[in-house]
């Protein structure tokens, strides 16, 4: 294994370890892990630093992994719509910052909002599908209410923290 698959192999298992850890701080009070989102944070950073496969990888593993561990997210459906998020996430993150490299803020905000967008859109068709398979409805009220209006302090976080560690890594001062 050379050093850089090493390299990336390593970092997605710290962000691993900080996608298990960073709940806890809010499981006392599920609405505000609802909100905050602290899943989605190491996802998001593993699919632009160390790439599409990685940031897949881990998003698909983490809910489940988290699930399996500690019985929640609950398996069915939270957990199974969360590693299709998850997954579509640390996908779209690494996918477009290895298609369309730049040292440019604007550009990773560009890619975030397509990662936040096309995880979120993943999501409502996973609970759709899954809800739909226990007969129970899924509406598009739903939909808007969970993925944005109850998620927007977690969507703000994130437009402000990623862009600005993935910017710092980038610029080589390693702050993860």
């Amino acid at each position: 294994m050379n050093n850089g698959k090493l390299q990336k192999l390593t970092l997605t298992a710290m962000l691993a370890a900080l996608g298990i850890v960073l709940p806890f701080f809010t499981a006392q009070l599920p609405q505000i892990g609802n909100m905050l989102l602290p899943m989605h944070f190491p996802v998001l950073l593993c699919g632009f630093i160390c790439g599409w496969r990685y940031g897949l990888l881990l998003g698909l593993l983490l809910p489940l992994a988290r699930s399996l561990m500690f019985g929640f997210p609950p398996l069915m459906p939270i957990a199974l719509a969360m590693a299709a998020e998850l997954a579509a996430y640390g996908f779209i993150s690494g996918f477009l910052s290895e298609r369309f490299p730049s040292a440019k803020i604007s550009r990773l905000y560009v890619n975030l909002l397509a990662a936040m967008l096309g995880g979120r859109l993943l999501w409502g068709i996973a609970m759709a599908f899954l809800l739909g398979a226990n007969a129970q409805a899924f509406t598009l009220k739903m939909f808007v209410l969970g993925a944005f209006v109850y998620a927007l302090p977690g969507i703000a976080l994130q437009l402000l923290i990623i862009p600005a560690l993935v910017y710092a890594y980038r610029a080589g001062h390693s702050v993860i």
